[in-house]
């Protein structure tokens, strides 16, 4: 057998891995309309008082509906910089971690940068912009702070949930390329310091296969793009 066969083959088993885990990653969400739960019976605690940590215990399908469950905020209930951590859950959990730690950042592979934080800036009552904060380590130990991928925010209907609801939308498209082109972030809002997102990009199977992450306040102040 050539070895073009062998490589043949090898890609084949490759792509039919990946739409597997793929299928796996979805069916964990569960549906994508709301089960009719409020925010309180999904967190077990009011969501008023309600911390990451409340909401890192719940199930990949939970925090789904929590996010369907959640409200839509206001262009201006987020402007700052908010800390960001990565929700865990579903068979893709390690590898999106991964990728969004060490390849979203610079669209290379970075062993030495983690995803840290978002910031925001409203334009007007419908629309605004931000950028990504990123901790990169240097040689000898000390940390420096990345302020790079900006996106456009605005109010839309979501792509995520079927429930006609709209979310706080990140639109990467105008000012990234490569898979960041694609990339999108939805956002509701739990309470005031507490917000819960969904990010997806094409190669990930777009809107049907987002990974939950979560914002989380009180927001320091907007400092800007890296020059």
């Amino acid at each position: 057998m050539s070895v073009l066969i062998y490589v043949g083959i090898f890609l084949g088993l490759l792509i039919v891995s990946l739409i597997i885990i793929n299928g796996i990653n979805i069916l964990q969400a569960g549906p994508k309309i709301p089960d009719g739960r409020t925010m309180a019976q999904i967190l077990g605690v009011a969501p008023e008082t309600a911390v990451f940590d409340d909401v890192e215990k719940l199930s990949r399908k939970d925090k789904m509906q929590l996010f369907y469950a959640a409200n839509t905020p206001d262009i201006r209930a987020l402007n700052g910089e908010y800390e960001a951590k990565l929700l865990s859950g579903g068979i893709l959990g390690p590898s999106s971690a991964l990728f969004t730690h060490h390849v979203f950042p610079t669209g290379r592979v970075t062993p030495r940068t983690r995803w840290v934080g978002k910031g925001f800036k409203p334009n007007d009552e419908n629309s605004g912009k931000g950028y990504n904060l990123f901790t990169r380590k240097k040689p000898g130990g000390t940390a420096e702070t990345l302020r790079i991928r900006p996106m456009k925010t605005a109010l839309a209907v979501s792509k995520v949930g079927k429930d006609g609801k709209r979310s706080f939308q990140v639109d990467y498209s105008a000012d990234n390329t490569g898979m960041i082109h694609s990339m999108r972030d939805e956002i509701r809002q739990i309470n005031e310091n507490l917000f819960i997102g969904a990010g997806y990009m094409a190669l990930g199977g777009g809107p049907i296969n987002p990974a939950p992450f979560a914002l989380i306040g009180p927001p320091k102040p907007w400092v800007g793009l890296d020059r």
